[in-house]
């Protein structure tokens, strides 16, 4: 089972992510192509503008309104990218299959990277039960999807600890890393790949036809 799940399947896993995110891709931009007015006010300058200002902490009125949310989506998601791709149990696998490696990040500091991508999803179930907005545009699908990202970390912490059966548990974490890799194209986790097009579009939208911004 662990030969299959950290073999064969990785690479199944790997090819759904890199062709369902580029077909996504390539779908939004035909999509896009058909309504051309999408095109012609799309402004390099406006577009810079507002990733900017909504990829720095704080620095737009929405964040500036929601500080307890805003430290910790920013905690969690910059942990949930930087923790898989430096730790360094995964360069070794990485550089023993492909001989590819770079810097990895020390193991204590993975480990409160883990528990802070924990916590957050914790935050996000709780805001989902509790704020009466949210909750009312919640399904279960967003549970699930909040499932799909945490357990690859709470997996990974247990494997790492060796809390239980260890190889039990390294199982399930690769398969749970496998599934989140699967989903991110085809779910509303789709968001990590059009963050940059959604937000060149909205801060375009704004500063071309309303004189505006959009922070």
């Amino acid at each position: 089972m662990y030969e299959f799940v950290s073999g064969p399947l990785v690479w199944i896993a790997f090819i759904i992510f890199v062709g369902g995110s580029l077909y996504k891709i390539y779908r939004m931009l035909s999509g896009a192509k058909k309504d051309m007015t999408l095109f012609r006010h799309m402004s390099l300058k406006h577009s810079l503008n507002s990733l900017v200002h909504w990829v720095i902490p704080f620095n737009n009125q929405y964040m500036q309104k929601r500080p307890i949310f805003t430290i910790v989506s920013f905690s969690f998601h910059i942990c949930l990218i930087l923790t898989p791709v430096f730790l360094l149990g995964h360069l070794v696998l990485l550089d023993e299959s492909w001989n590819i490696s770079w810097f990895n990040i020390p193991d204590g500091v993975a480990d409160w990277m883990t528990i802070v991508v924990i916590a957050g999803c914790i935050f996000y179930l709780y805001r989902r039960l509790t704020d009466p907005v949210v909750k009312n545009v919640t399904d279960g699908s967003d549970y699930l999807l909040l499932a799909i990202t945490a357990l690859p970390f709470i997996t990974g912490f247990i494997a790492y600890h060796q809390l239980f059966a260890y190889k039990t548990i390294l199982i399930l974490h690769i398969l749970a890393g496998e599934i989140m890799l699967i989903a991110i194209p085809f779910t509303r986790l789709s968001h990590m790949l059009f963050f940059v097009f959604t937000r060149a579009l909205f801060g375009s939208e704004q500063g071309y036809w309303k004189h505006s911004k959009d922070w």
